[in-house]
């Protein structure tokens, strides 16, 4: 499933294409994904400029004149520009046409995204109870150590509710956790402020290297320029259990949080 970085990585590279753009069609092949494509969208969005790309949490807002198109990739889909009139292939539902002679084109194989479009989209009921961005000051380890305080759940899956923050996904707190020395098994509760402090900064650190790398690319990645992110080369552990730690040797550990697979190293992570 794509990522906050993979989100990131595609919202930078359709951006500068759509910024001051005038949408000339919407074509819909499909409009059964996770929830219905807009009967309308067509013609709320024809003739409109594009005024901003922007993302929150998971999710792209690609904000019109008049009204937001809320985009998100579910399990497998991506958005990429390409020539107008390229012929659709299997699973690409929607075409944004563009004046320029591109258009925006939406993939999805298992057809577990979403495009919506909303009049306010912060308060769509998607995006209203969301937590706060991870790259941003309002994020910060003492928030961590708060809402962890007499929480029995694992420190892994209390770390991707996005409620306490967004986008820290399997991916991401695998190898945070990893990079601060926190066993993800250990209670949420039970870790000290100054474990909270330093597991924030790597969050951020991990989070910020995917976006420099364009996300990673697992399955069914790709960015808005067609290529794939390049992250998965320094994963220290996600996806690698039964492996030797890079760190220190010791063979990793696979086990089950919260229906997710959690590789972690028992010499490394305390």
């Amino acid at each position: 499933m794509p990522e906050l970085p993979e989100v990131e990585t595609t919202r930078r590279g359709i951006a500068p294409h759509l910024v001051g753009q005038r949408v000339s069609r919407v074509v819909v092949r499909d409009r059964r994904l996770r929830w219905p494509v807009p009967e309308d969208l067509d013609v709320r969005l024809s003739g409109q400029c594009i005024v901003s790309v922007e993302r929150r949490a998971k999710y792209l807002l690609i904000n019109a004149e008049v009204g937001t198109l809320i985009s998100h990739l579910g399990m497998s889909g991506n958005l990429r520009l390409v020539e107008l009139g390229l012929p659709a292939a299997k699973h690409e539902h929607v075409d944004i046409e563009l004046e320029s002679g591109l258009m925006l084109r939406y993939t999805d194989p298992r057809r577990f995204g979403a495009m919506l479009w909303s009049q306010d989209p912060l308060n769509h009921e998607l995006l209203l109870r969301l937590g706060p961005e991870p790259l941003t000051d309002l994020f910060d380890g003492e928030r961590l150590f708060q809402l962890s305080r007499g929480r029995s759940m694992a420190v892994k899956p209390f770390i991707m509710d996005n409620a306490v923050v967004v986008g820290v996904g399997n991916i991401y707190a695998t190898e945070a956790l990893f990079a601060a020395g926190i066993d993800p098994r250990r209670a949420a509760g039970g870790i000290s402020r100054a474990r909270y402090l330093k597991l924030t900064i790597e969050i951020k650190r991990v989070l910020a290297a995917a976006i420099e790398q364009g996300g990673t690319t697992l399955r069914d990645f790709i960015g808005g320029d067609g290529q794939p992110g390049y992250f998965q080369q320094e994963l220290f552990v996600y996806g690698r259990g039964g492996q030797p730690c890079k760190v220190c040797g010791t063979q990793l550990r696979e086990v089950k949080l919260g229906q997710r697979a959690s590789v972690y190293c028992p010499r490394c992570q305390r």
